[in-house]
């Protein structure tokens, strides 16, 4: 699979590209937000590695650009750490957001769950007919709409259920509250992610074995939720 990375730190490229690489991906390079956009509508990679802090425009900017004509996965490689960076990252299209600096392990962990969910996104050959996820001891049945933990069936109510089968449909991304809270209750409801943390504490006691260490659904402090990779 082709991945594009943009950054404008040639160290890190060439770091990020030799990772890659060896991972037995194709990859693809630039340096700036110009030519990235040039690459991504030439070359149609299946994931871009992105860096904000480039020299001729903002990576927040671009993200925005490329969800006006693309759904390939994009993942944010950057030293910002503050919370509203990823926020509005995650917001304006981004599938995952890594901090700098990165265990290399990670990365090519969040790069194949990106992969996977783009291509469940884009109906790829055998995406769409994914009916199940499993991990661990959890199991979703998409297409029954059950869910058990251990072999056992677990009681889950109707927001609590699509919450948790929205968050095995992008297994290993993190989703913000706001896009959450939207895709649940409706495009018009306001961002109150209490009303999220109700029921995901209450998903958490049903599922997890120990509701307070989860081990199914992880709290991205001040961001959202990731679901794990499914088995």
């Amino acid at each position: 699979m082709r991945i594009l990375i943009v950054e404008d730190d040639a160290r890190i490229r060439h770091y990020l590209q030799a990772v890659l690489s060896s991972s037995g991906y194709d990859v693809l390079e630039a340096a700036n937000g110009h030519n990235a956009l040039s690459m991504a509508a030439q070359h149609d990679p299946d994931l871009i590695l992105l860096d904000l802090g480039l020299p001729d425009r903002d990576g927040q900017e671009l993200i925005r650009s490329l969800r006006g004509w693309t759904q390939r996965p994009i993942v944010v490689v950057s030293a910002r750490g503050h919370e509203q960076d990823k926020v509005m990252a995650l917001d304006g299209g981004a599938d995952d957001y890594v901090t700098k600096p990165f265990g290399t392990e990670e990365l090519l962990a969040r790069v194949r769950a990106a992969l996977r969910s783009g291509r469940y996104r884009e109906g790829a050959p055998g995406a769409a007919r994914r009916e199940t996820f499993k991990a661990g001891g959890l199991e979703i049945d998409l297409a029954r709409r059950v869910v058990k933990v251990d072999g056992q069936p677990v009681h889950l109510t109707q927001n609590e259920y699509k919450i948790v089968a929205l968050l095995c449909r992008h297994a290993g991304s993190v989703l913000t509250y706001d896009f959450m809270i939207k895709s649940i209750w409706g495009p018009y409801a306001t961002c109150d992610a209490q009303i999220l943390r109700v029921n995901m504490g209450n998903i958490r006691r049903k599922i997890e074995r120990e509701p307070s260490y989860p081990e199914y659904i992880v709290t991205e402090i001040g961001v959202g939720y990731r679901m794990v990779e499914g088995e």
